[in-house]
């Protein structure tokens, strides 16, 4: 009897070891705040719905704010290495890394309403950036803007001598050929810099009136020339991923899928609504271009594609064709 026992309980044990072996708990670094409109609408449902897909055996844990790291370009670096299993990044700020996916980001590849699935439906020109780390999710952003502090900016003539942030080496030959300096910084800085006077702009989308509080320190947003779109990403460490069974990675990939259009339909809606609070504050403009003002911005910006695209070389141009066909 007390041998049955015994064995009942080794067992039971071993069948509770083998089920906690089979749940994985996947960290999800995001150095964006808690409550950024992304969490609720675009991470937390990714990892509601890998958790449902794989019956609870495949779970993911964010990590909001910087708590697994502060820094936003350090987000691949933290996939790659294994600190975090996932993490939500910009290509922008690992340039060198995903030459092809920032194509998606000039001016006139992708339309902003549809920018993600355009993205989507040539996916497989990517695949080669993605060696390292695994894709889960790409979505097109909501276009940049220029956030101004004391200058209304309607001509190029007014960005001579401007110090204006960007999120990516392309949006810099953009703000370089208005005739203003490109500065390379991380998001998170934004506000800091723009208020004290260590740049005098910020090229970004309009989600960032609240969600980094820019419309407290801006004065002015300019809009209505061509612009760039910087793409984000969510990039999973290849061995976590290798190591899920081939239906987990199916329930990853998936949710990924929905995840990027998630993604691009909060950013639209929050980045459309940051705008118009902004207009509707008093002492803050929203300067719409006219089709002559944009004319004037658009004309020394039309080179960028070409150059761009020679710097890339190899299938560079398939790219920006099949981007653009759609």
């Amino acid at each position: 009897m007390f041998a049955r026992t015994l064995l009942s309980g080794v067992a039971l044990a071993a069948s509770m070891f083998t089920t906690g072996a089979l749940a994985e708990e996947l960290k999800f670094a995001n150095f964006m705040p808690p409550g950024h409109p992304y969490v609720a609408g675009t991470f937390q449902p990714l990892a509601d719905e890998v958790a449902a897909a794989t019956n609870g055996e495949v779970t993911i844990k964010l990590y909001n704010g910087g708590e697994l790291g502060a820094g936003p370009v350090e987000q691949y670096n933290r996939v790659v290495d294994g600190v975090a299993e996932l993490a939500v990044s910009l290509p922008g700020y690992t340039a060198s890394n995903f030459p092809l996916t920032l194509l998606t980001e000039l001016p006139g590849t992708i339309q902003e309403a549809n920018g993600t699935e355009e993205i989507w439906a040539n996916i497989d020109l990517f695949a080669d950036e993605y060696k390292r780390a695994h894709l889960v999710a790409l979505w097109s952003n909501a276009e940049n803007v220029l956030f101004t502090n004391s200058v209304a900016v309607r001509s190029p003539e007014d960005l001579k001598g401007l110090k204006i942030r960007v999120p990516s080496r392309n949006t810099g030959l953009l703000v370089e050929a208005w005739g203003a300096s490109p500065v390379s910084m991380p998001v998170s800085e934004i506000y800091n810099a723009l208020q004290t006077g260590v740049i005098d702009g910020a090229m970004i989308d309009g989600t960032a009136v609240n969600a980094f509080k820019l419309g407290e320190v801006a004065n002015y947003i300019t809009m209505g020339m061509d612009t760039t779109i910087s793409p984000f990403f969510i990039l999973m460490n290849r061995d976590a991923y290798g190591a899920l069974s081939d239906e987990q990675k199916a329930a990853v990939d998936a949710a990924g899928k929905v995840a990027s259009m998630n993604g691009q339909a909060v950013q639209l809606s929050v980045a459309a609504d940051g705008i118009a609070s902004f207009g509707a504050t008093e002492g803050k403009e929203v300067i719409t271009l006219t089709e002559d003002e944009a004319a004037a911005f658009d004309a020394l910006s039309a080179s960028i594609i070409g150059t761009v695209v020679a710097e890339t070389g190899g299938n560079a141009q398939a790219v920006v064709d099949a981007l653009m066909a759609n």
